[in-house]
């Protein structure tokens, strides 16, 4: 074949072919480019390298020799299982090596080679021993320059790159497939960034970051290549979404929405209490979007309890006051229902007219001819439009819960002629605390309201990780408390029902059983979960609120969108299975009335590492810093779900590195104020659009 460039089909390369290309499409690899861009998630160290007199007890390390002697031996337990002896000899001594279930060994060994073993060495007795190490054959004759062992070295005596793998595709044959036709196409690999953002940035080369990544000469080298490369994916990035941002401001006009004098003031005099601050920030930030041609593309998030409805509220106001439709989507009914009562007792004394669109109670709206001023529904808002006219503003929900296409869906429903479209405002809500390093790389092209002070009087909830011994002392508490007559408790379980693989776990149903036989036979206790039809579920809430239901036992499905006054408990069974987000989400289920509430954690047989993150449940209050602890342990996967929420995966750059990202964006802010279009940086614009997920640069 021809020269190998970075677009050649991966199977021409040298140890590929047919059968290994059609494995490593499993890995997304395709051409040669792709092969030298999949970087290693980490690198183990075995660059101690060390004459095998000096190896002590202990040490991760990489001996050179021969090996002289091996042999299978049958473990007497099992015919089916070998141990794997080994001799290794150099210039100072000898040292003895262990694999397992290795047969194959002995035959590759058979004659004396040179090798390099790396790992980790334990002592066996008197004896010092490898026990299932790394090891590269160097060859049968062939010496090495004890200098510079990883000139020829990709697997021992160096950092080793890790890279994700698949069946049949093992890191050894990802290493040397790498490492041999990496020399050949690294001087085709291209600088896009402008010199002046690498000296700013103190960055090394590309052709050197992608050198250094896969096969790194030391730790410094590492980490000058780590942050050139999570550079260049934040850059592009950022250019992504101001890119997006433009694209949206170029939409359709939007309608001008003036916050007339006096629109807000029945609204505000008739809440019982004042506006926080951040709220009054909130609405006029807001109620300035609305008034300008270009729709407004807002976040506005804020802790549990921190008070969006009534800002959801005020700008719904605005809108019908100037002659637009509202709808809110939520992605559940029982938020729904919440919304829309709150909503209704808020707006139907100021004229508004408010509907509850549902998949439940969709047949009783199907005839209506009647159009509202303001729509709450769930999922089921996407399969109407009779009840669509001038619809001004999108209020989404909890937006990260519904899928890109089903938010399209929702923002293009107007039944207008094509002459008089627009476009309508949106505004996302969230009570999901998102660290700030989140906002700027998932919400990156929207403007950010953010709520960060909680209404006056609402008293922190005290919460307490409590060991199995005490549960019984806690469940006495709680009958205490409730034959006061002025506490409900919630108990929330992971499962609805026992599961196989998940023994230990506690189900909604099976605890729901138990407690009410065996703990709280005196008193009311009800059960909800997500399976239960809607109206099922809604029976069940309402005898928690009025106090006919004392204790509920419930799985997640309480985690928004349930306020219920009285409920001042919660036990959470299996907290160490709830990221801290989710499990300060349920924490704000209770204490929403004025009585103290409290929380319990119940966590079973824990390690170190989760015993330390449930204690920041008890130290912080802070939904945001309890959001940036878990990103930091967990990262944004596990807390939010990359699938779900459309995150992006990086393979260098990290969600925690505020500095960087920050960097990333005012760079790229910079690049297309000086060139809208980048005319003037053509190989930005082009590894812009050869990048996953791409938002194609303008032309």
């Amino acid at each position: 074949m021809d020269k190998i460039t970075l677009t050649t089909p991966i199977r021409y390369l040298k140890r590929v072919g047919p059968v290994m290309s059609e494995k490593l499409k499993r890995l997304n690899l395709e051409t040669a480019e792709d092969l030298i861009y999949y970087f290693p998630f980490r690198h183990e160290d075995y660059s101690l390298i060390s004459p095998i007199a000096q190896i002590r007890e202990g040490e991760t390390v990489t001996a050179i020799g021969r090996i002289i002697k091996i042999e299978n031996n049958y473990l007497r337990s099992s015919k089916q299982k070998t141990i794997q002896k080994a001799i290794l000899k150099d210039n100072t001594g000898i040292i003895e090596i262990i694999w397992f279930n290795q047969t194959y060994l002995s035959r590759t060994f058979s004659e004396p080679k040179l090798v390099s073993v790396s790992g980790k060495v334990k002592r066996q007795g008197r004896k010092l021993q490898f026990i299932s190490p790394n090891f590269e054959i160097i060859g049968p004759e062939e010496e090495i320059d004890s200098q510079k062992p990883e000139e020829k070295l990709t697997g021992t005596g160096r950092l080793v790159p890790i890279y994700p793998v698949t069946f049949g595709v093992s890191n050894n044959y990802l290493r040397r497939v790498i490492s041999q036709a990496l020399p050949n196409l690294i001087e085709e690999v291209e600088e896009f960034l402008p010199e002046k953002i690498i000296k700013e940035e103190r960055l090394i080369g590309q052709k050197e970051a992608v050198n250094q990544i896969h096969f790194p000469e030391n730790k410094a080298y590492l980490a000058k290549a780590r942050k050139r490369l999570a550079f260049d994916e934040l850059f592009l990035l950022q250019l992504n979404f101001l890119l997006n941002k433009r694209r949206w401001e170029k939409r359709q006009p939007a309608p001008k929405m003036k916050n007339k004098p006096g629109i807000l003031k029945k609204l505000i005099s008739s809440l019982p209490f004042e506006l926080t601050n951040c709220q009054k920030r909130a609405i006029k930030e807001i109620t300035e979007d609305l008034n300008r041609p270009v729709a407004m593309n807002r976040l506005l998030q804020g802790d549990v309890g921190s008070g969006k409805t009534i800002v959801a509220a005020a700008v719904i106001l605005v809108a019908a006051k100037n002659g637009y439709q509202s709808v809110l989507m939520v992605p559940t009914e029982i938020l729904a229902q919440q919304h829309y009562q709150n909503l209704k007792t808020l707006l139907t004394p100021l004229g508004i007219s408010v509907k509850l669109i549902t998949g439940s109670n969709k047949k009783e709206v199907k005839d209506s001819k009647e159009i509202w001023q303001l729509i709450v529904g769930t999922h089921a808002l996407l399969h109407r439009r009779r009840d669509f006219r001038r619809i001004g503003l999108v209020i989404i929900d909890e937006q990260h819960r519904f899928g890109v296409s089903q938010r399209s869906i929702l923002i293009e429903k107007s039944n207008l002629p094509d002459k008089d479209r627009f476009s309508p405002h949106i505004l996302t809500m969230t009570a999901t605390p998102i660290p700030r390093t989140i906002t700027l790389t998932v919400y990156g092209d929207l403007d950010v309201s953010s709520l960060d002070q909680m209404p006056p009087g609402r008293k922190p909830v005290k919460t307490y990780l409590v060991p199995g011994k005490k549960r019984k002392d806690c469940y006495q508490w709680i009958k205490k408390q409730i034959k006061t007559g002025q506490s409900q408790a919630f108990i929330i379980c992971p499962l609805v029902e026992d599961s196989e693989t998940l023994e230990s776990v506690k189900s909604a149903t099976e605890e729901y059983r138990k407690l009410k036989k065996e703990v709280f036979s005196a008193e009311k206790i009800g059960l909800i979960h997500g399976r239960m039809k809607s109206k099922e579920k809604e029976a069940v809430l309402a005898k928690m609120k009025n106090g006919e239901t004392e204790i509920l036992v419930a799985t997640p499905v309480v985690e928004v969108g349930i306020d219920i006054a009285g409920a001042n408990i919660m036990i959470i069974e299996a907290a160490n299975r709830f990221g801290l987000a989710q499990l300060h989400q349920l924490r704000g289920r209770v204490g929403r009335g004025k009585k103290q509430a409290y929380c319990f954690l119940f966590a079973g047989k824990t390690g170190l590492k989760a015993k330390k993150r449930l204690r920041a449940m008890e130290e912080n209050k802070n939904g945001l810093k309890l959001a940036e602890i878990d990103l930091k342990i967990r990262g944004p996967g596990e807390i939010y779900g990359t699938q779900q929420h459309g995150f992006p995966e990086f393979k260098i750059a990290s969600y925690t590195d505020l500095a960087l990202i920050r960097s990333a964006r005012f760079h790229a802010s910079q690049v297309l104020e000086k060139s809208p279009t980048l005319a003037l940086y053509p190989k930005i614009k082009q590894k812009l659009n050869r990048s996953p997920g791409k938002i194609v640069a303008p032309n």
